[in-house]
């Protein structure tokens, strides 16, 4: 004999029938005898539970689900509020579930899909009668995990779900254990290009570059702690007419000029603004400059070797700038696509993309009135004839599915045209579908005045000496607290290195990066407020706090048991808990200023639980649980220094 098939049964008519909760069974056999008056309400019924089988089978693999999405809670619910929809609407397909982080009282997560969904099936029928039903439905079916507490539904269908504090006591220590990589996002690509920094060769790094270089750098730092293979490209202008000029005054300067260096040189700056003095001021070197690429680009091996010098010596400072933020780059400039623009350019014409227009060769793009020129009137190529090489290279050869450009927003429309033009060529699909091309946009960094940053005399900074500028500031700072004679001369050089570079970092970042933000050393190195010297610092407190503890952290993670039982260790848990999801929707949305929200956050949520009496830790009761919450407050503040790029202190 069958054992009857136990329902779980939604909130629908007839009334008396459906007032349990969502752990509630009813026997499938009862529901029938109990309910069916005709032979719809019985296809109704056999409907329900061949959904029902459905759902029973996606519970079996709900266990290899949250181990997939493991650390992120907002995936877990989604997997769990999938199950439920399913059961609720059957007959509706590809919904999402809807889930995001209260605000209010009613608890930690909310699914919001119950008001979207009445909008689909009022009108056909629908046993619900509003979307405050539909939400009670979607608790009701939910299928029972350790996650969650207890749900709730408020309003127009809203499910307010409280978290277990013992599966998140749970949670986090596991991840103390096993690492906190398992909390790493796993975005829908495994090779990623990030294109940034992109310095012109023969010119000095100044603040312009600066936002570039620490976008890119996080950007690229995030990704690559979601798994995913990045490279890490630095597009230098290393090709082009000017370098015509360069090379023939490197020639008139230094007659052996392999014998020129950078100390020889001096200020590449002032090298290339006299060179282009010179190709503007006299007809006879100008004329010498244009035959000059003419040779350079066709092989000649002494300008060959004349451009290779001027590149070296340009990487030589670069490298300084580099070295002091901590960035890593692999070089592939303009030259480096050069052999590529023929046989692409080539190509987008065969397939009709191309076109004759006042002389060039043009491709129109749909809804901009300017078309993009691929080939210039004298038959020279230019940045669009690269980019597009280097796009065609990265998806081809190098097998990218996401490929990032960090430049100024000036540069919007230009890569706007070169990605219609590859989604026109077939490259990229239409939409938002993988493989793409993204670019990240950024405003200007000004100064004090409101105006773009500048030195006195007008000119742009130098990226080194503002970085050595904060470092030195730090530094001072240090010593004037006295750490000059409790510290030795290597501890105060290493944290004046991470606090200074770090708060330069930092100030970037914590904008969104769209907008322009002010530099002010004074503001970037106060040790009060949303700063990496305050963050840092809060750092270095919560080591203080586990040395001074005598304990071996790591023999508590294994031995101890951490639990949430005040509301404000809860409160702590619930936002180290939260980590992951940050750190995807900073990926998705290329935002690196939602991870410097999340843990100036944190910050401020560990303070408030430490001050308080009743969460005493060295010497309470709950001293080892505290210490390990503590410890897993380090461990994810670590994380997100890590990925802006700046380095931790652990003793102020």
């Amino acid at each position: 004999m069958l054992t009857p098939l136990t329902l779980l049964v939604p909130p629908a008519s007839p009334p008396s029938l459906f007032s349990f909760n969502r752990f509630s069974h009813f026997p499938f056999s009862t529901y029938i005898s109990a309910t069916t008056t005709s032979a719809s309400d019985l296809l109704r019924v056999v409907s329900r539970r061949l959904v029902l089988a459905t759902k029973t089978q996606s519970i079996t693999t709900m266990a290899a689900q949250e181990e997939e999405c493991k650390g992120n809670v907002k995936a877990q619910l989604a997997k769990l509020f999938e199950v439920s929809l399913k059961v609720t609407v059957p007959n509706e397909a590809d919904v999402d579930p809807l889930i995001a982080a209260c605000t209010g009282k009613f608890g930690d997560y909310q699914c919001n899909n119950a008001m979207g969904l009445w909008s689909k099936i009022k009108g056909k029928g629908t046993q619900f009668r509003g979307p405050p039903a539909v939400g009670e439905a979607i608790k009701n079916n939910l299928p029972t995990s350790e996650i969650i507490d207890s749900c709730s539904v408020a309003g127009p269908g809203f499910v307010n779900v409280v978290l277990s504090k013992n599966w998140m006591a749970k949670s986090i220590q596991m991840m103390l254990i096993e690492g906190i990589d398992t909390w790493a996002p796993q975005p829908p690509v495994k090779t990623a290009v990030v294109d940034f920094s992109s310095p012109n060769i023969a010119k000095e790094m100044h603040v312009g570059h600066l936002r570039s270089t620490i976008i890119g750098d996080t950007l690229a730092r995030m990704l690559e702690f979601s798994k995913v293979k990045v490279l890490r490209r630095n597009h230098v202008g290393d090709w082009g007419t000017q370098f015509g000029m360069l090379i023939e005054f490197l020639f008139e300067k230094f007659p052996n000029f392999e014998d020129a260096t950078e100390t020889a040189i001096g200020d590449l700056q002032a090298f290339y603004k006299a060179s282009k003095q010179r190709f503007d001021s006299d007809p006879a070197f100008k004329e010498r400059a244009q035959q000059a690429v003419v040779r350079l680009q066709g092989g000649d091996e002494k300008y060959r070797r004349a451009w290779a010098q001027i590149c070296e010596i340009s990487r030589t400072e670069f490298h300084k700038v580099y070295q002091r933020l901590g960035v890593h780059l692999e070089e592939k400039g303009e030259s480096f696509y050069n052999p590529y623009i023929p046989g692409v350019i080539e190509g987008l014409t065969k397939q009709g993309l191309v076109e004759e227009s006042q002389g060039a060769r043009v491709i129109f793009i749909d809804g901009i009135n300017i078309p993009l020129i691929v080939v210039k009137s004298d038959g020279g190529f230019n940045y669009a004839s690269t980019d597009l090489a280097a796009l065609w290279y990265r998806l081809n050869e190098e097998k990218a599915e996401w490929i990032i450009y960090v430049t100024d927003v000036g540069q919007q429309q230009h890569f706007d045209m070169v990605f219609k033009a590859a989604k026109r060529a077939g490259w990229l699909p239409q939409g938002d579908n993988y493989p793409k091309a993204s670019h990240v946009g950024f405003g200007l960094v000004l100064g004090e005045d409101g105006k773009r940053f500048r030195t006195r005399n007008t000119e742009v900074v130098r990226l080194v000496d503002l970085l050595d500028e904060a470092k030195n500031r730090s530094k001072a700072a240090l010593i004037e607290r006295g750490k000059g004679e409790e510290w030795t001369e290597e501890e105060i050089e290493s944290t004046a290195d991470a606090v200074g570079y770090g708060a330069v970092k930092y100030a970037d970042l914590k904008n969104n990066r769209l907008t322009n933000y002010t530099f002010n050393f004074d503001q970037m190195l106060n040790d009060k407020g949303n700063t990496a010297v305050y963050l840092l610092y809060a750092h270095a407190r919560i080591c203080s706090i586990i040395r001074r503890s005598g304990k071996d952290v790591e023999e508590l993670k294994n031995k101890g048991t951490l639990v949430l039982e005040h509301k404000d260790e809860r409160d702590l848990g619930l936002h180290l808990l939260q980590f992951a999801e940050v750190v995807e929707e900073a990926c998705t949305n290329l935002l690196p200023n939602v991870v410097c929200d999340y843990l100036y956050s944190l910050s401020e949520i560990f303070s408030k639980f430490y001050s308080n009496p009743e969460c005493k830790v060295i010497g309470s009761d709950k001293e080892t649980s505290r210490l390990l919450l503590c410890e897993a407050t380090a461990v994810v503040m670590r994380k997100c220094f890590n990925l802006l790029g700046i380095t931790p202190i652990y003793k102020i």
